[in-house]
């Protein structure tokens, strides 16, 4: 009888054991199973936005395991109603929404609101019934689009070329404003003599074959936009063609050169080494002068044009002209070709050059195929460049004076011998040097633009 006892108690003992082994590895499952992960959902969307209830409103909503489901819900003084939602992407754990304002809306003019948003997600966590989030979002209710006018520009511009707009751009939610160029090229606005009132020196970039539509571009942060046409006759460029003939020992003690000294691997053969240098080089230091003259360039408030019409290098002989279309041959067969985007003046070696106009250094540096190179803002979102130098007289962030000694001639970078590359840059992009070498010009297609627009202005 006690040994049939004692096998009782160690059964006793053993399903005791075991039950509890049972329960604390279901409490371990439960805590650490991904069926009852215990992270709520997160709602990726700002606090506070603008919303014009025509445009839909994106958000995020993602979880660790899945969303089971969600509601939004928008809520003003007069409604409070359930939004339809489009699903744009959706993938494991996450889903992006587009949110649609509804159709009874557009008569109603509210200024506030409130977006009540509420996801809950799989798991199985909280008795089965999921992890949940609820967030309210403040919405601004603007349906205004921005005031945005033309008052003036220039009347023709030519490809490569440069022309003046002055324009008046207000809102009071404000977010972003441009000119635009075939939707290809952006323009800065640099504000202009009174309050909403903006100028821009635009280009039309010689390599845009098709001139289409330039625009100015007004955008809220309620993403109400107003685009208004920049009235323009064109003129497109007839280019003209030169071949040149490359050698080895130009690719050898040029073109092996400028790869190397920026950073650059060398190809094989003799050809190769050339476009490489010509085409892909060039495009990183094309975009080196875009980037950084961009990135620096004067945005303070213009009151008035007093730019001296720009003067070749003194004492000097053109060797090429800007828009030249260049081809190159290697053994008699071409391999490459690129534009000419300045002038090519020589005199001596190591002649001196000097700046037309007052402005601040805010490049100089080695660029590859241009060589050892300056650029200096002279405000208005206009810049010099000058390259292939052989030392500068200046140093960065230096403001210089018209007339100022700048740097001397040379031969660096990608080039046949001593001279001036000299460019005009408008916003970082090389237009053509003779319409910024012609007083004539400049009074004709920038002054009377701006002064006519001050004019205009001061009756507003």
């Amino acid at each position: 009888m006690r040994f049939n006892n004692k096998r009782e108690n160690k059964a006793k003992k053993f399903l005791l054991f075991l039950l509890v082994v049972l329960v604390l590895g279901a409490i371990a499952f439960v805590f650490f199973s991904p069926m009852f992960e215990k992270n709520s959902p997160k709602i990726s969307i700002k606090d506070d936005i603008y919303w014009n209830l025509k445009t839909p409103l994106k958000i995020n909503l993602s979880d660790d395991t899945e969303i089971k489901d969600f509601e939004i819900i928008y809520k003003d003084e007069q409604n409070e109603i359930r939004l339809d939602t489009q699903v744009i992407n959706k993938s494991k754990g996450s889903i992006d929404l587009n949110i649609i304002a509804p159709k009874t809306m557009e008569n109603y003019k509210p200024t506030s609101a409130l977006l009540k948003i509420k996801v809950s997600d799989t798991s199985k966590w909280n008795f089965f019934m999921g992890n949940e989030i609820k967030k309210e979002v403040k919405l601004k209710i603007d349906k205004k689009s921005p005031i945005a006018n033309v008052i003036s520009n220039t009347y023709l511009i030519k490809q490569g070329g440069s022309a003046a707009v002055v324009v008046e751009v207000k809102d009071e939610n404000l977010k972003d404003m441009y000119i635009s160029f075939n939707n290809e090229e952006r323009f800065e606005l640099i504000p202009f003599y009174k309050e909403n009132f903006y100028m821009a020196i635009i280009a039309w970039p010689i390599y845009i074959e098709e001139f289409k539509q330039v625009n100015l571009v007004a955008v809220d942060e309620a993403q109400n936009k107003s685009v208004t046409k920049v009235p323009l006759y064109i003129k497109y460029l007839e280019p003209k063609i030169d071949t040149l003939k490359i050698s080895d020992d130009f690719v050898n003690r040029v073109s092996k050169n400028v790869l190397q000294k920026s950073g650059m691997d060398i190809p094989n053969s003799q050809d190769e080494i050339f476009v490489k240098a010509n085409k892909t080089l060039r495009k990183v230091n094309v975009d080196t002068v875009k980037n950084e003259t961009r990135k620096k360039m004067s945005r303070e408030k213009v009151s008035n044009f007093d730019l001296n019409t720009f003067k070749r290098l003194p004492s000097s002989m053109r060797f090429a002209s800007y828009g030249e279309r260049r081809h190159y041959t290697y053994n008699g067969k071409k391999i490459d070709e690129a534009w000419h985007l300045g002038i090519d003046w020589a005199s001596v070696k190591k002649a001196k050059i000097f700046t037309s106009n007052d402005g601040k250094v805010i490049f100089n540096d080695y660029l590859g195929i241009y060589g050892d190179t300056l650029i200096i803002d002279h405000g208005f979102g206009l810049a010099t460049l000058y390259a292939h130098t052989s030392r500068a007289a200046v140093s960065l962030n230096q403001e210089v004076k018209a007339g100022e000694h700048i740097a001397n001639t040379g031969s660096t970078g990608a080039v046949f011998g001593d001279h001036l590359h000299f460019g005009v840059l408008v916003q970082g992009i090389e237009v053509n040097p003779e319409e910024w070498l012609s007083k004539f010009w400049i009074r004709e297609n920038i002054t009377k633009i701006i002064n006519n627009s001050m004019e205009v202005i001061k009756s507003k």
